[in-house]
């Protein structure tokens, strides 16, 4: 690539087209950015919801548009596209405020993420069911194709079409923010919805029209994305992570700060990171989000988000009809079934079952790991695959580079895992609620982009082929080499580290379930139910949160290692956000603030995963994602708390069946 310099000493005059052209570019980029983020900035700042499915809603505006060009074969029918598009997606917009997010008001505002992620699985498996997985294109009209000359420079007419249009549209909701009375019961909302109430205005009336012009705003983003590059499903995936980037830095919940940020953003990007170090592209943006994050969580234009506005988290019940003992013995039972599995794999069932519940472990310890912080301080860590990665890499790194044993990696995996966990708790901790949430996703994105770019890492490739034995010092054993027989039952190398990964569980459960009925773990459930009340008790809640971050980062740290030595590979996917929702739908499925529920939930998701891939094919997560908004709705205790749900109804005794909207903590495992 030629340097700025070198086109400068060539030609004088080329700084000010390059300068020009970037700030062109930059300005479309930009604009696009302000599209979809303004409309997700708009709904928190009403409604107080992130919305995660603001990627999706982005990606059915361009497939809308599509099916809506095609048959026109093109032409001008992409300006009517422009216009239709977004009122279906504006309309799709309304009747998941109705159905879904309205039942939701009144609960933590952090619930709204768990919906609205379980909201991305069901909306990105219909894109795929209805229009397929290829990539596919619309024909843009002939007037804002090709190129003019203007003033001697040479111009993209798309690029000048998003600029006037994206303009005119931020122009006109910033008009009806600033001088529409529903945009002056809007703004008053945002800043004290109680007041609001107080004048005699149902607020929640808004709301529908709110979420329903925030998702045609995101339409109206795709659409125009969609005349520059082919519309694909997973589209959505890589624009609404900038997005929050930009809502970040502009102020969550602030119209000024989306379009600010938006255009500093996109001017950013073109002007002065792809040109002079594209590498350090989404390392920089990140660490732009966590440095707002840290000195000024509102952003530049945002106001303080408002305290204690909706319920508790609610987590898992006392258990229903079991009492403390027949719950230590049913675990027990289930300890020794699990040990049990691989004696009937060949015979009673095929050997996959052992490696699908290898994985069921697996993900069961990463979910126990989320739930000590978030089931039992509150605190919902977006993020949480960053320990996951970490500890997955490190392992493979030191088999390669350092020991082939498997103590040592993951005595390293542990360590480095704990550091870090140190470090982002230390830096994260110090601000809360979706301010946590977002900071924590902002270094787990940092550290994807830096591990994608490491050559120790692998970069985009991974690392993999690295082999493993159990002891030290070059003593040890290779469990591929070793083989088991009692009697027609012949436990091998997989069969073998099963058990691995089922001691590391089992010993993971019992360690933090003794720390939480410890001193310690008792000021933890103190902040959980009254983090102001075990202030004022004199206990330093900012400390004890950070020790439960740590520890629950060095449990994640170890699922991570463990993972990687049971595939034998690890690649930047592992380290996606994404991952980190999955997790949480585990916790959630199962039951926050329990240990066991989660790990329960581990094995429903795969569980379900399996049977529904028998049945459906790869679009199994269309179904589970509505098993999960339905959850988050009308069972957000999650599975533990079925028993007693149903204990009136099955006993005919008094009682009253518990609500979903009871927000008094539950009990403990």
């Amino acid at each position: 690539m030629i340097s700025l310099h070198a086109l400068l000493a060539a030609d004088p005059t080329a700084v000010s087209f390059v300068s020009l052209q970037g700030l062109l570019d930059g300005l479309t980029v930009g604009l696009i950015y302000v599209l979809l983020a303004a409309g997700l900035s708009v709904i928190f700042g009403v409604m107080h919801v992130i919305n995660f499915a603001h990627g999706e809603l982005f990606t059915l505006g361009a497939y809308f548009a599509l099916a809506l060009i095609a048959p026109l074969g093109g032409g001008y029918a992409f300006f009517a596209a422009l216009l239709i598009a977004p009122l279906l997606v504006g309309v799709v917009g309304v009747a998941i405020e109705r159905f879904t997010v309205r039942p939701l008001y009144g609960r933590d505002p952090l619930y709204h993420i768990l919906l609205t992620f379980g909201l991305v699985l069901v909306i990105n498996d219909l894109i795929y069911i209805v229009w397929g997985t290829g990539n596919r294109s619309f024909t843009r009209p002939e007037v804002v194709r090709g190129t003019f000359d203007l003033a001697g420079f040479t111009f993209s007419a798309y690029n000048v079409f998003i600029i006037v249009f994206g303009s005119l549209v931020a122009l006109a909701v910033w008009a009806a923010l600033e001088y529409t009375r529903y945009g002056l019961i809007i703004r008053a909302g945002s800043q004290d919805r109680q007041m609001v109430r107080n004048l005699g205005i149902d607020i929640d009336r808004y709301y529908s029209l709110v979420f329903g012009a925030g998702a045609a705003l995101a339409a109206i983003a795709g659409i125009t994305i969609g005349g520059t590059q082919q519309v694909s499903p997973e589209m959505g995936m890589g624009f609404i992570i900038p997005a929050f980037v930009i809502v970040v830095l502009g102020g969550l919940g602030s119209f000024k700060g989306a379009v600010v940020g938006g255009l500093l953003v996109g001017i950013l990007q073109e002007t002065i990171i792809r040109p002079n170090v594209p590498s350090l592209e989404g390392i920089v943006i990140f660490l732009l989000m966590i440095g707002v994050l840290l000195v000024r969580p509102q952003g530049l234009f945002g106001s303080e988000a408002p305290e204690n506005e909706g319920g508790a988290l609610l987590t898992g019940t006392d258990g229903g009809f079991l009492d403390s003992d027949t719950r230590l013995k049913l675990g027990i039972v289930m300890v020794v079934l699990l040990v049990l599995v691989p004696f009937g794999s060949g015979w009673l069932y095929s050997g996959y079952a052992v490696t699908l519940v290898t994985r069921m472990l697996l993900w069961g310890l990463f979910a126990l790991s989320l739930d000590f912080v978030m089931g039992y301080t509150g605190l919902v860590s977006l993020g949480h695959v960053l320990f996951w990665g970490l500890g997955g890499y490190v392992a493979a790194i030191t088999l390669i580079n350092v020991s082939e044993s498997v103590f040592v990696a993951i005595g390293l995996a542990i360590l480095l895992s704990a550091v870090a966990a140190w470090i982002v708790g230390y830096l994260s901790i110090r601000v809360a609620g979706v301010y946590f949430a977002m900071i924590t996703l902002a270094f787990a994105e940092l550290f994807h982009n830096v591990i994608s770019d490491l050559d120790i890492s692998g970069g985009s490739e991974g690392l993999f082929g690295f082999s493993a034995f159990y002891g030290i010092a070059g003593v040890g054993v290779d469990l591929t080499e070793i083989e088991v027989v009692l009697g027609p039952v012949i436990l091998g190398g997989s069969s073998l580290f099963y058990y691995v990964v089922l001691a590391a569980l089992v010993g993971s459960f019992f360690l933090t379930r003794r720390i939480l009925n410890s001193p310690f773990g008792a000021v933890m459930k103190a902040i959980r139910e009254n983090e102001q009340r075990a202030t004022f008790l004199g206990y330093n809640t900012t400390v004890y949160k950070r020790r439960a971050f740590v520890i629950s980062g060095v449990v994640a740290g170890l699922a991570g290692g463990l993972s990687a030595l049971n595939s034998g590979i690890i690649t930047p996917s592992a380290t996606e956000w994404i991952k980190s929702g999955e997790v949480i739908v585990m916790v959630v499925l199962g039951g926050m603030g329990t240990l066991y529920g989660p790990i329960l939930g581990a094995f429903v998701f795969f569980g379900l995963e399996a049977v529904l891939m028998d049945f459906i094919g790869e679009r199994w997560r269309l179904v589970l994602g509505t098993v999960f908004v339905l959850f988050v709705i009308f069972l957000p205790r999650g599975l533990v708390s079925l028993p007693g749900q149903l204990r009136p109804l099955l006993s005919g005794g008094p009682g009253s069946k518990p609500t979903p909207d009871d927000t008094t903590p539950g009990g403990d495992d």
